[in-house]
């Protein structure tokens, strides 16, 4: 059996909490090390070695939470942990804090509307650090990144460079980039380092924000 992704669920809802423990126990590329009921504890725990002095890989973090919520949490957990992929799993949809969650660093930003399967999608593509969003959010971070009212000079990327930070933007992996535009795989991933060293950004979340904020991605 291959090596299972190791996740610690927080979120102040103990429902919650079950709910999710109980679907994962049965995902055989899941093991839950822990669960933690709110941003405070899970920084404790995790300073502490609650969980037997094992380390998650992922989280998935609720926003809205007693003493430290969501995004405070994502900022403190990366900032000691920065190889953690942070899922946040929320029934918030709000502009700014969809744009606040992506900012401190969470790969995705999910409803808790969403069904098991595209929870586990969301996770499998967190833990290659490919951002999955759904219409709604993609549209939310789109808004809420306008209304920052940030511009950026992208006068020096090519064309070809555009079409793959769209891409990105939607979330694709380098394969399907490739697959998309007939180009190959390392051809693929020229343009991505050359995107991040025009853009001075410094992983492809930051770029797919970058293309948000640009206005780039369409809107449903």
């Amino acid at each position: 059996m291959t090596e299972r992704w190791k996740v610690l669920i927080v979120d102040d809802h103990e429902m919650v909490r079950t709910g999710l423990r109980t679907y994962l126990m049965l995902d055989p590329r899941f093991e839950v090390i822990g669960e933690a009921v709110n941003g405070k504890d899970a920084v404790e725990a995790l300073s502490e070695g609650r969980y037997n002095g094992v380390m998650p890989e992922l989280v998935l973090m609720d926003l809205m939470m007693p003493e430290m919520n969501g995004v405070e949490t994502t900022r403190a957990l990366l900032s000691q942990y920065p190889g953690l992929r942070i899922v946040i799993l929320t029934s918030f949809l709000e502009d700014e804090k969809v744009v606040e969650a992506i900012e401190a660093g969470a790969v995705s930003y999910v409803l808790k509307t969403v069904s098991a399967d595209e929870l586990i999608y969301a996770m499998q593509g967190a833990i290659r650090n490919m951002p999955v969003m759904s219409g709604d959010v993609s549209q939310a971070l789109t808004r809420g990144l306008r209304k920052r009212s940030t511009s950026y000079d992208v006068d020096g990327l090519t064309e070809r460079e555009k079409e793959v930070l769209l891409l990105i933007a939607e979330g694709r992996s380098n394969k399907e980039i490739g697959d998309e535009l007939h180009i190959s795989i390392k051809t693929v991933k020229t343009h991505v380092s050359n995107l991040l060293m025009k853009c001075e950004l410094d992983d492809r979340t930051q770029l797919a924000i970058f293309a948000h904020r640009n206005g780039w991605v369409k809107e449903a």
